[in-house]
């Protein structure tokens, strides 16, 4: 590389600048003669070496990070990685760009579900609505209030006609889906009603709440028929098992608990995790075949070791920054996936069960092969914290929300 004459001038006296706060006096007063170097501590020549040098490591890592992202675009193009034609939908994963930004809400983002018939995502937030959107055009279709507080989670039924919210103002709404119109205001928290999810028949739905207890509400009346007791803090998330018999809870006293439906018998206590526990998701059946090999290589230094159990299982993120995976029959933690940078918010499995999803506060989603326990796919999905995610049961399409304040649209290849 040749240098113009002002260039090399002032590389010079940089060099010279560098060996006079050094004290290397010999040496400065050699190459004094030798450069012809008349300048030497100049203010403006202060530092400037060592400027230059961090200046240029920071873009040989620029660099090379480009470098690794368009070497994985050109293996992905010559061997048809992201292509829908050469992958089974048990494979697809979200892929960069997003497909579409979705701005309206005026403060964070709580949660972002998919609806399970029409072309809908919805999204609800801290400023108290909850926006519907069409995921295939980009657009804002309309909004529900009628909560007074930030809204902190939503749920459909199986046949999406109903949607239930609940909100800090202590309330949870049963929302008619075909006029948008709220239909029942459930009241009997004693404090903010952090979840909810509807039980898979659609007659009853689960909430979870601040004030240390989870509730079952009857759809049809309104009437609050049980109630769960035993975590000492706030309950973050209340989810049911697909078969409808299990509700899986997680809280601020860092445990996950597992309820028997029916009787309010707590099934198992969960504990590894040394902070709070944000999010927990039951594995679906098509996880089944490939949790079991996790398990089987749990025990594969048993002399006897038997065949896995089958489940149920669960999975769990936390604020220690791991997802963790629970097999409930035993109480056993299966595996535990570390490399977020920050609070895990969001975990679910990949509708083929092969992988899980998570997103964090460290502003990313990863995709991780939890059979071989390692991070498969990293995605920068936000400009500010990544709060929550849905991924489509059917359609390759993912959702996520943030602090930022925006929905994205994440297409799957």
């Amino acid at each position: 590389m040749v240098l113009s004459a002002k260039q090399r001038e002032e590389l010079n006296n940089a060099i010279a600048d560098y060996l006079l706060t050094q004290g290397f006096t010999d040496t400065l007063d050699a190459f004094k003669r030798e450069a012809d170097v008349k300048n030497v501590g100049e203010a403006r020549y202060n530092g400037l070496l060592e400027k230059k040098w961090t200046s240029v490591v920071r873009l040989q890592k620029k660099v090379i990070d480009l470098e690794m992202k368009l070497g994985e675009v050109s293996r992905e193009i010559q061997e048809g990685g992201p292509s829908r034609k050469t992958r089974s939908s048990s494979d697809w994963i979200p892929r960069p760009p997003e497909k579409y930004a979705l701005t309206g809400h005026r403060t964070t983002i709580t949660k972002v579900i998919f609806h399970p018939v029409y072309h809908l995502v919805v999204s609800s937030s801290e400023d108290a609505s909850i926006m519907i959107w069409d995921y295939d055009a980009g657009d804002f279709e309309r909004s529900l209030k009628g909560h007074t507080d930030a809204v902190q989670d939503i749920c459909f039924d199986h046949t999406g006609k109903f949607l239930a919210s609940c909100s800090a103002d202590l309330s949870i709404k049963l929302w008619d889906f075909d006029t948008f119109q709220c239909v029942k205001t459930l009241q009997g928290h004693d404090h903010n009603v952090s979840s909810v999810c509807f039980m898979p028949s659609g007659d009853f739905l689960v909430s979870s709440s601040r004030d240390s207890t989870i509730k079952m509400w009857e759809v049809a009346t309104g009437f609050c028929t049980k109630t769960y007791q035993g975590h000492r803090e706030w309950v973050r998330s209340v989810k049911v098992s697909p078969d409808g018999a299990l509700l899986a809870s997680c809280s601020n006293d860092q445990t996950i608990r597992v309820w028997v439906a029916s009787t309010k018998e707590c099934k198992a206590e969960l504990r590894d995790h040394a902070h709070v526990v944000e999010c927990i998701s039951w594995a679906p059946d098509s996880a089944l075949p490939y949790i079991n090999e996790v398990a089987n290589s749990e025990n594969k230094k048993a002399a006897s070791a038997s065949p896995a159990s089958g489940g149920p299982f669960v999975i769990s993120g936390s604020r220690d920054k791991t997802i963790k995976m629970w097999d409930v029959s035993t109480g056993l933690c299966l595996l535990s996936l570390v490399g977020h940078d920050n609070w895990v918010r969001s975990v679910l499995f990949h509708p083929g069960g092969k992988a899980l999803v998570s997103v964090s506060d460290d502003k990313t989603l990863r995709v991780w092969d939890y059979r071989n326990r390692r991070c498969a796919k990293t995605l920068e999905v936000h400009q500010h914290f990544a709060t929550c995610m849905d991924f489509h049961k059917t359609a390759p399409f993912v959702v996520t929300g943030s602090v930022d304040q925006t929905v994205k649209i994440w297409e799957c290849r």
